[in-house]
């Protein structure tokens, strides 16, 4: 394999650093690398490149070219080979796999990198919560730390048992694997003491405003009247007890924090810490009624976990400084706080609000409905999940908000599943070909056109169907060959009455160039239905017709197929096989 040339060949070290980091990372992600992340690893290691950066992505596009060339098993053996002795890809190295993709390194001063993921148990995880569980979890890995699964469940309105088994079972088909999991609700004597010392130490009141009075002067940045009580220490001591022990219902009391109703960040001008919630939480049931919000919870909690970086979106940007304020009020350990996007593709929601109302609205059949991005839909629709994780971290750490393109995603998929995929024949809106001098007779056809998944025999007679796509396509007379069978030249065309087409036997020479369609057999065929998610939204409206239903013919031979085993239909695409007669397309 060439190498890089020009401005690295005069450099042998970033000669050998740019090929070992494109090597690995291909080996690494089903055979394939790409320019931005070996550029964002070079530039990290070798900032001084940045002012030759139009350079550089040239010599790096053609190490990248040169990699993906190669198989994955030559990949492998070319990296051990040639690399392993290099620092950069020693297995011992407390960076290896910082090498592996584009996030940039992390300030470290603790002995030991803990980081955490803390879903609420409110609904099903999409890919949003991918990018950041996969993020959370490599960082853990890099660092030979920690990662903590924290589900944050101090509102029991809206949680429930089965969101919690869902958010387990998602990240276990995803293969991340916490080193602990706990939950928030399990330190609610801790977060009940901590808030009323927050309080009695002056740096929180408790509040009996109503609540949209309380929206109204914090927007006109007015005190309320429970704040101007603050100095009157007995008062507040009362209403803190009788907040904890029941006197006060929903919606009668809250914690809010002295902050300043002056702020331009809204988010300072005196936040809920704690509110009264009389629904049963689905662990502790009645037990508790007073419960944190997340600005309270979420840094006490990372604090008392011992997390050391907080890896957050950046829709949290504005409540950071909340969050250091309550660690600071409260003297605690200050955990480092990292930002990074949001993932979002157009017209395919990912908020659980909006998701919760199609499921309500009879809109859409449940969380794992294949038009959504949920990681259970995803699952469902056929993605492997390493190409969830080759995707979220081809995108690095960033805090631009961009929507990638949903086909990327879709090309990494479809690298990792082509060469483990049976090909079929299937015709949608099937027309009837009669080949007058056909015989009957028995076709062996391959699975896959390189890989070894074997061979399956077809008996053909002179009936056959074509897709009505390919059938409006010809003209009387012209030659066509039928894929892997034998060619034929069309004689008459009736699409309108008798809907067929006749034609005569040629030969079965290869000719170049020649027009190639599909067929099924009628001794081998099936009814079959194909599903077809679309965008489900279109100029923010739901879009009726997001899920297209195909009907035509299959091979017979797909009914032998174990349901959730992945096919590509030829010149059709990939779909997954779910009910009998039944799959779901995956994408081209």
């Amino acid at each position: 394999m060439k190498g890089v040339c020009s401005l690295l060949s005069s450099n042998e070290e970033i000669h050998r650093l740019v090929n070992a980091i494109a090597l690995k990372n291909a080996s690494e992600h089903s055979g394939s690398t790409n320019v931005n992340t070996v550029l964002s690893r070079i530039l990290s290691l070798k900032p001084e490149l940045k002012k030759e950066i139009k350079t550089l992505i040239e010599e790096i596009k053609v190490v990248v070219d040169s990699v993906n060339k190669l198989d994955l098993e030559q990949q492998i053996k070319y990296l051990d080979s040639t690399y392993s002795k290099d620092n950069l890809l020693d297995p011992k190295s407390r960076h290896e796999h910082v090498d592996s993709h584009p996030l940039p390194e992390l300030e470290v001063s603790e002995s030991q990198v803990v980081t955490r993921f803390p879903p609420e148990p409110n609904g099903y995880p999409h890919i949003g919560h991918a990018k950041a569980v996969i993020i959370d979890e490599e960082y853990a890995r890099v660092y030979n730390g920690k990662l903590i699964l924290r589900f944050d469940d101090t509102n029991p309105m809206n949680e429930k048992l089965e969101y919690y088994d869902a958010i387990r079972n998602d990240l276990e088909w995803l293969g991340v694997k916490p080193d602990i999991i706990k939950n928030t609700s399990d330190d609610i004597k801790i977060l009940h003491e901590l808030g009323k010392k927050i309080t009695t130490n002056g740096y929180a009141y408790v509040c009996t405003c109503e609540i949209n009075n309380i929206r109204t002067m914090r927007m006109q940045q007015v005190e309320c009247p429970c704040r101007s009580n603050f100095d009157n220490s007995e008062y507040n001591q009362e209403r803190l007890d009788k907040l904890f022990d029941g006197t006060y219902h929903q919606n009668e009391a809250i914690i809010r924090f002295r902050g300043n109703m002056q702020d331009k960040n809204t988010v300072m001008r005196d936040p809920t810490l704690f509110r009264i919630i009389e629904a049963p939480h689905p662990l502790l049931g009645q037990k508790v009624t007073v419960w944190p919000t997340y600005d309270f919870a979420a840094p006490v909690e990372d604090s008392l976990d011992g997390v050391t970086h907080a890896l957050r979106t950046k829709e949290y940007e504005l409540r950071n400084a909340l969050y250091q304020d309550i660690l600071d009020r409260l003297e605690l350990r200050k955990p480092k706080v990292v930002e990074f996007s949001r993932l979002e593709f157009e017209n395919m929601p990912v908020s659980k609000r909006k998701i919760k109302k199609l499921i309500d609205d009879g809109m859409i059949e449940g969380w794992d409905d294949p038009r959504l991005l949920t990681l259970s839909a995803l699952r469902r629709r056929g993605f492997d999940p390493k190409a969830i994780r080759s995707f979220v971290l081809s995108l690095g750490l960033t805090l631009a908000e961009t929507k990638p393109p949903f086909k990327t995603l879709e090309s990494i998929n479809r690298k990792i599943i082509d060469p483990i995929t049976i090909r079929l024949f299937f015709v949608k809106d099937p027309i009837m070909l009669f080949v007058q001098d056909g015989k009957d007779t028995k076709v062996k056809l391959n699975n896959h056109p390189t890989s070894s998944l074997g061979t399956r025999e077809v008996e053909v007679s002179n009936v056959i169907y074509i897709s009505r796509d390919d059938a409006v396509a010809l003209t009387k007379d012209e030659h066509v060959r039928l894929m892997e069978l034998y060619n034929v030249k069309i004689n008459e065309i009736d699409l309108e009455n008798k809907k067929i087409i006749t034609a005569s036997y040629l030969n079965n020479e290869i000719i170049k160039d020649m027009k190639k369609i599909q067929w099924v057999s009628e001794k081998n065929m099936t009814k079959y239905k194909i599903i077809i998610p679309k965008e489900i939204y279109q100029n923010d409206r739901f879009n009726p017709e997001s899920l297209e239903k195909i009907e035509g013919y299959a091979e017979s031979s797909i009914l032998q197929l174990k349901s959730r085993t992945p096919v590509q239909f030829v010149r059709f695409g990939f779909c997954i096989t779910e009910e009998k007669f039944t799959a779901i397309f995956i994408h081209r």
